[in-house]
């Protein structure tokens, strides 16, 4: 895209210096004002076959001559770039990216991907259907070609992640979250250390190949550090050593055709009149159908199936289990108008 844009633009930046061109060649050679200098460039550009302003000079004619010659491959270039964008969409597709790129500059508290490739579209998905405001860091300006619906469903930014305009622009400032997914380590670690530098309280989570990478990226500011093929071999080893662990764990995931899913909700979320109170005292599988799967306490870290008498105090987190039914109930009852996620 930013190919075809650069084409276009290419295209009258060569048709203007050639008017300009003419114009200088005509007040030299033939004395002319600036005027009519203008005009003969243009009759001569246009091979309409008006009179010239005075009779050409030879040294005129001759310029006249190659002029002309010259114009012939500059029009045939304006010519065919512009019909391209007319006929070929282009402009429109331009059109989207300005508009796209005015989205952009209104994010506010976002997440951005980068790269849309295998786990870049999976992490996309998935934030999708977590109802998540994010955009996607793509330099492939193809790739709105070869996944056309995911270009009408998500925010595209094309551009270099590695490059610091590109992440400004992108609302590295002002984001919350950022996953590189791209494929080279040393792009990870770039964005990572760029990304910590822009913006110090930003969460940073970054793809990697092996632990050597692993450690570079922690100590270049990641939070956290996922290694996809690792996970892969340690998931297919867990499926023939503990096959229904795996079906649990992936039924909870959301994965297959499972109703239930899993979700968290911070303290900050709760209505007033919640915070506080012990797992007892809100009730929530009773008036919910919600399970209180597990709780983050600030002190003690992740407990699972926490004790009735549990209080939900500052800074906690509860981790529900349920169908979509009971947690939309839940964020009803007990949430400041939370959107839930939805697998």
């Amino acid at each position: 895209m930013l190919f075809h844009l650069r084409r276009l633009i290419l295209a009258f930046a060569s048709m203007t210096f050639s008017i300009l061109i003419g114009i200088i060649g005509y007040m030299i050679i033939e004395e002319y004002s600036v005027l009519d200098a203008f005009y003969m460039t243009i009759v001569t550009i246009s091979t309409v076959g008006f009179r010239e302003v005075q009779p050409l000079s030879e040294n005129g004619k001759l310029f006249t001559s190659f002029y002309i010659i010259s114009n012939l491959i500059f029009f045939a270039f304006l010519v065919s770039t512009v019909a391209k964008y007319l006929f070929e969409g282009e402009l429109n597709k331009i059109y989207n990216i300005i508009m796209k790129g005015r989205e952009v500059s209104k994010l506010r508290g976002h997440i951005i991907v980068c790269g849309y490739g295998r786990n870049g579209r999976r992490a996309a998905h998935e934030l999708k259907n977590s109802r998540k405001k994010f955009l996607i860091i793509e330099k492939d300006d193809h790739v709105l070609e070869r996944f056309p619906d995911a270009g009408k469903t998500y925010n595209f930014f094309i551009g270099d992640a590695t490059q610091d305009e590109v992440l400004i622009d992108a609302g590295i400032r002002r984001a919350t979250t950022i996953i590189t997914t791209l494929p080279s380590d040393s792009e990870n670690v770039f964005i990572t250390l760029t990304a910590r530098t822009m913006n110090p309280e930003i969460k940073i989570i970054s793809r990697a190949s092996d632990e050597k990478v692993e450690k570079k990226l922690l100590r270049a500011g990641a939070n956290h550090v996922v290694m996809p093929d690792a996970l892969g071999g340690y998931h297919m080893a867990h499926i023939v050593t503990k096959p229904f662990i795996v079906e649990f764990v992936e039924m909870l995931s959301g994965f297959g055709s499972s109703e239930y899913m899993l979700d968290e909700v911070n303290y900050l979320h709760v209505r007033q009149e919640f915070r506080g109170k012990t797992l007892s005292e809100l009730d929530i599988r009773r008036t919910t159908g919600a399970t209180v799967f597990g709780f983050k306490d600030a002190q003690k870290g992740i407990i699972f199936n926490p004790d009735p008498k549990t209080k939900f105090s500052e800074n906690d987190i509860l981790i529900l289990l349920g169908n979509e039914n009971s947690l939309r109930e839940f964020k009803k009852k007990y949430t400041r108008h939370l959107k839930l996620a939805q697998n």
